[in-house]
């Protein structure tokens, strides 16, 4: 199968990381977790909307990929921040292209993509089927991976969070919310901010039925709620996530 072969040839390249006892340095072992895991959602979509076993593989291909680059975006830059380093979508994309594991330009496009505000017009179906299922895929563990760092500590809304500090939502924010539309990353300033715009992904920015299921079902979008109402009274707040329901 081309996703065992690629599997295979994604380890070897990761296991280029490691140190002389075998272990990724943390950030980087995290980011391979994250890409196991997105691969999982990737494999749920597709037997979730019914696709055949050709497209689920494809679907899984994808996820593997898509964030080959940032292995060695830490390793050059000591960084995950893109406005700091290099777009990491366009960095995995030109690594996977160098390293030769695939010439379909499909599945290299959706890595390409992957992080893109907006999606380019005009694609295919099977174009955009692969860019559709891998932001899905991606955003679901996003999810995951906030709640687990609150999990590691839970007085983290005490403290910078992703170099972010607790206050009121921006009003640029919950407009772009409330019109569905995707929000200006320069309009991020305070914490809520942050988690208010994974709601926004919620509302309008996962593409697949069984994408949102996967979101109830894991209990993200009350998770939010929650930990919103703890940072800030602001009534936006019950008003976003209602529209998620």
């Amino acid at each position: 199968m081309e996703l065992d072969r690629l599997t295979r040839l994604y380890s070897a390249y990761v296991d280029t990381f490691r140190d002389a006892g075998g272990r990724l340095p943390e950030m980087m072992q995290l980011k391979l977790c994250h890409t196991g895991k997105v691969v999982e959602n990737a494999a749920l979509i597709a037997d979730g909307e019914g696709w055949s076993a050709p497209e689920k593989e494809e679907a899984q291909i994808v996820a593997l990929l898509h964030d080959t680059g940032r292995y060695e975006q830490l390793k050059l830059y000591n960084t995950f921040r893109d406005s700091e380093s290099v777009d990491h979508a366009v960095f995995s994309h030109d690594i996977v292209r160098r390293e030769g594991w695939t010439n379909d330009e499909d599945i290299l496009a959706a890595v390409l993509f992957h992080n893109r505000r907006e999606l380019p017009k005009g694609m295919d179906e099977r174009r955009s089927r692969l860019c559709k299922v891998v932001r899905d895929a991606d955003k679901l563990d996003i999810f995951r991976i906030l709640e687990s760092k609150l999990a590691e500590n839970p007085d983290l809304r005490q403290q910078a969070f992703w170099g972010l500090e607790n206050g009121a939502p921006s009003a640029e924010v919950i407009a772009a919310i409330r019109e569905r539309r995707p929000v200006d990353y320069q309009h991020i300033r305070t914490l809520p901010d942050f988690v208010l715009i994974q709601v926004g992904w919620m509302i309008s920015g996962l593409e697949y039925a069984t994408s949102r299921r996967l979101v109830r079902e894991r209990g993200h979008l009350e998770f939010r709620r929650r930990f919103l109402k703890s940072l800030t009274s602001s009534p936006a707040i019950d008003e976003i996530c209602d529209m998620a329901l």
